[in-house]
């Protein structure tokens, strides 16, 4: 009795939060163990007001964390509460708002240097961030602030083509928290002046440090938001020269933002020789965005290839199916014809579907009743012409009848089931099958759906079999 007293003890302590469970071993198995742990007495203030952030009650939000640090200073929440009211007040976008919030971030560098966001690099980021905003709405001193974050940037990255280590306080493993901090000054930089950003966003790409890849994937991001003829140039010599894959893939990726023929060139090159597939469907992506008539070409071409990479293929035929003309749509009803890979003609119809007239929808719904075919792409074809309007409900009940294999029956019965509720004829021909359908599994489906149904004439013929 003792014992059970003593364990009712524990767990309303455990539910007023004066005792913690810590994990414990008795022979190998898990047990729970009391143990007593000083509560902090603004955690609850504090999950409020993360509550209210989450919600999106910013004003609520900024609020409750200035409360929290007033009336629990030592609490060890009390340091991050100013980065997140300063994050709650941001979301206002006023220039007083934002003016506040940097001023709290300051205060907080100052007064709690070891809290969790500022030695994560999170908070001076943040910072950054909002003096950018201000520069780029007249403010003169974040404006200033932002230049000359943007030539430490550029210092730094001097410093790192020359060899040097980019900050003393760098361990081994390579962590930088400046980086994100940088990022955003030459970002900043960007919306305020790009020709003063473009050369330290180069000197940028030029580093060849350890762990220097994050940020030169951030710098190929800023360049190509200024879409010239220069930033070509930049994001061309990024693909064809960085040793990061992945920034040379993204280099590639956002070439698809910048006009002239240097870059449309090279990105038919890619995927015309390259052996990187990463790369070459990046490429795809890039010419996809293009309006040329050569991009479109060469990715028809692509998709044609035997000894291009299936998946890259599909990918090709994808982006085709994205731009509606009449090439597109012919060369994809040719190239299902010329197909004997499923995977691929699923990727056609799909393309097809996108593609509503100029003879798709007679091409799709041809191919469901087309017994050269698989019946999994037969099922396929109708389900695109269902789904995109392309048969009518008589045609189905049609294709129903005459159709042999139950499979393309049941693809049929969902068919007509999508339109139950719009189609009183749809539910028609459910009825008509659940009632004179031979097969067992047949009729159990269209049961199923009719239970689906809200039409009163379903509820009554499932009321009779009930009742049966």
């Amino acid at each position: 009795m003792q014992k059970l007293a003593r364990i009712l003890s524990i767990v309303a302590a455990v539910i007023a939060g004066e005792v913690a469970l810590a994990p414990a071993t008795t022979h190998g198995i898990l047990v729970a163990q009391a143990t007593t742990v000083p509560r902090d007495s603004g955690e609850a203030m504090y999950r409020r007001a993360r509550a209210s952030l989450s919600e999106g009650e910013y004003e609520r939000a900024a609020e409750l964390f200035a409360q929290m640090r007033a009336t629990y200073p030592k609490s060890a929440y009390a340091g991050d509460t100013y980065y997140w009211q300063a994050f709650a007040l941001s979301r206002d976008g006023s220039s007083a708002r934002l003016r506040r919030a940097v001023s709290l971030l300051d205060e907080q560098a100052k007064a709690y240097a070891s809290a969790g966001t500022v030695k994560s690099g999170e908070a001076r980021t943040l910072a950054t961030r909002l003096k950018g905003q201000l520069a780029r709405s007249g403010d003169a001193d974040a404006a200033a602030d932002v230049a000359e974050r943007a030539a430490r940037a550029e210092r730094a990255a001097e410093r790192a083509v020359a060899g040097g280590r980019r900050n003393a306080d760098t361990p081994p493993g390579c962590k930088d928290e400046d980086d994100d901090d940088r990022i955003e000054a030459l970002n900043a930089l960007m919306q305020m002046n790009a020709d003063q950003a473009m050369p330290i966003l180069k000197k940028v790409l030029e580093r060849r440090d350890p762990c220097s890849e994050l940020l030169r994937r951030k710098a190929v991001f800023l360049i190509s938001q200024k879409r010239t003829e220069e930033s070509a140039d930049i994001l061309l010599k990024a693909a064809k020269t960085d040793p990061d894959t992945e920034t040379r893939s993204q280099a590639v990726f956002w070439l698809s933002q910048v006009p002239g023929d240097k870059a449309e060139e090279f990105l038919l090159g890619i995927i015309r020789d390259s052996k990187d597939e990463e790369v070459q469907e990046r490429a795809l992506f890039s010419l996809s965005q293009r309006k040329s008539e050569r991009a479109q070409q060469a990715l028809r071409d692509f998709a044609s290839r035997t000894d291009a990479a299936p998946q890259l293929r599909e990918r090709a035929i994808f982006w085709i199916g994205q731009r509606r003309t009449e090439e597109n749509a012919k060369f994809l009803r040719d190239a299902f014809a010329k197909s004997d890979n499923d995977d691929v003609r699923e990727r056609i119809l799909f393309s097809l579907a996108q593609m509503k007239g100029m003879g798709n929808d007679t091409f799709i719904l041809d191919q469901s009743t087309n017994p050269k075919l698989s019946i999994d792409i037969r099922k396929r074809a109708l389900f695109w012409a269902s789904q995109q309007g392309m048969v009518s409900t008589a045609q189905l009940a049609s294709i129903y009848d005459k159709n042999t294999d139950n499979e393309m029956r049941e693809q049929v019965v969902f068919a007509l089931a999508q339109r139950g509720n719009k189609d009183p004829g749809a539910v028609d021909k459910l009825l008509e099958i659940a009632k004179t359908e031979k097969n067992a599994d047949l009729r159990k489906k269209t049961i199923f759906w009719l239970g689906q149904s809200k039409d009163p004439r379903a509820a009554k013929l499932l009321q009779e079999l009930i009742e049966r």
